[in-house]
């Protein structure tokens, strides 16, 4: 009986293991989506500021466009030798922002209708779009006359 008990113990033991070890594998699927989250969450908090890593490309693009529209007041890149860090400053006009995953298709005629699906009123808020032009808002995408990938959105 007391060796039935020792080897119930071991297969427990050996379970709970392989469950930490896979908690310990998880890895980051989106910088972008959880950069935006991040900002979304410190501003509903009413926060000041927010601490965004790891940094991309993608993700500094995507807040260029957002201090072009007045949405965030500055961001600074930290390099702190790894993948870098952004402190980005908060002015409370951000109400929500997203990602869209996977990254669609989208040419400059379906713009109109990728705006009425995203975004609560066609005269605030922007569908920040990757064109072979560059990271840029809906709105340039169309006077450029240029297609491409759908990455989010904020308003």
């Amino acid at each position: 009986r007391g060796s039935i008990i020792e080897v119930e113990r071991n297969t427990l033991s050996r379970s709970r293991s392989k469950a930490d070890e896979a908690r310990a594998k998880m890895v980051r699927i989106s910088v972008l989506n959880d950069a935006l989250r991040n900002m979304v969450n410190a501003e509903r908090k009413g926060k000041r500021q927010v601490l965004i890593r790891p940094s991309s490309k993608v993700v500094v693009k995507f807040l260029q466009v957002m201090l072009k529209n007045g949405y965030i007041n500055e961001f600074v890149l930290v390099d702190d030798h790894r993948a870098g860090k952004i402190v980005v400053s908060l002015n409370g006009r951000l109400n929500k922002c997203g990602v869209i995953s996977p990254r669609y298709d989208f040419s400059h005629h379906e713009v109109e209708s990728w705006v009425g699906r995203l975004l609560p009123s066609r005269l605030f808020g922007k569908i920040v779009v990757t064109t072979s032009s560059g990271i840029m808002d809906h709105e340039e995408a169309r006077r450029k006359k240029v297609g491409g990938k759908v990455l989010g959105f904020f308003y």
